[in-house]
């Protein structure tokens, strides 16, 4: 197994966000924004981060300044998720594949998202910053509409981004990799949590955060079920997702997922080990106090052609 350190300076270097958010130009791409916009005790321009329509609107801004997506939104209730995070996902993947293909981000790949959700966020992001083609998966029936509406109202998107209904509610890459089908890589954000009790504490702990009242119960980026936990939590969902990837070793150069707490590493390299996984890695991330991480594992010693 190979490692990186995170940097020290947080976000990946080609991340577009390492700079504080520039509101006048946000407000510019999506108006709407302004709306949300007051100002912190410190006396610069904010929101309020535990506004579930501010962190849309802030989202709907920085996909339009930075992403050129100038039509998108979600269901109230779906996840709303951070972008300078999610794109730091997607630039540390970008390194991976250039280590399999002579120090150069490869300009055509095929990548499977799992679990796109209604946010679509990583196909957004991925086929601006690198030119990939994405196929994202989906349970959920209304996550997958308001996907497949953001991709059909802003254009060209249907040329890089193709969405498909998982249909089988305890399966995750069966149904969904067809045959003769190839993919560099996949990617995941699994449920963290391992019960609806377990996310709410997680709630709290983010309204605590935010120096807000435990009392209530909205989260700030919300989520639905399916998005947020599962039995067994993301050990469990990641233990499944390394038993059917052992399927589909031909077919994916990576597989890879977020893993959101370092103490469940350990049974996760277990599973990995029993796999017969040939190649392990896993890539550190840091977003401001938060740190977080991705693993991959490979069942080739060099990449698919």
């Amino acid at each position: 197994m190979t490692s990186q350190p995170a940097r020290r300076s947080g976000l990946h270097p080609r991340n577009r966000h390492q700079s504080r958010y520039d509101f006048p130009a946000l407000i510019a791409a999506c108006p709407a924004l302004e709306a949300f916009v007051r100002t912190s005790p410190r006396g610069e321009p904010t929101i309020d981060f535990a506004d579930p329509l501010a962190v849309r609107a802030l989202n709907q801004a920085l996909l339009a300044c930075f992403y050129q997506i100038i039509h998108w939104d979600i269901p109230q209730g779906f996840l709303c998720p951070p972008v300078p995070g999610r794109a730091d996902y997607l630039h540390y993947l970008a390194d991976l594949l250039a280590e399999d293909n002579q120090g150069t981000v490869p300009t055509q790949a095929d990548i499977l998202d799992i679990g796109t959700g209604a946010n679509c966020i990583y196909p957004l992001i991925g086929q601006y910053e690198y030119g990939w083609r994405f196929t994202g998966s989906e349970v959920n029936p209304d996550a997958l509409r308001s996907a497949a509406a953001i991709v059909a109202a802003n254009p060209g998107l249907n040329r890089r981004i193709r969405l498909r209904r998982q249909k089988q509610d305890d399966a995750i890459f069966r149904g969904i990799i067809h045959a003769n089908e190839r993919y560099a890589a996949t990617m995941c954000n699994p449920p963290f949590h391992d019960s609806a009790a377990s996310a709410q504490a997680g709630s709290e702990r983010k309204r605590r955060n935010l120096g807000l009242s435990e009392q209530g119960n909205a989260l700030n980026f919300g989520g639905q079920p399916k998005e947020l936990w599962c039995e067994g939590g993301e050990v469990r969902f990641i233990q499944q997702m390394i038993d059917e990837s052992k399927a589909f070793a031909r077919q994916v150069g990576w597989f890879t997922t977020l893993v959101s707490r370092g103490e469940h590493l350990p049974e996760i390299y277990r599973a990995l080990q029993g796999a017969g996984a040939v190649r392990v890695v896993k890539k550190n991330m840091a977003q401001g106090q938060k740190q977080s991480r991705f693993i991959g594992w490979s069942f080739s010693e060099k990449r698919p052609r």
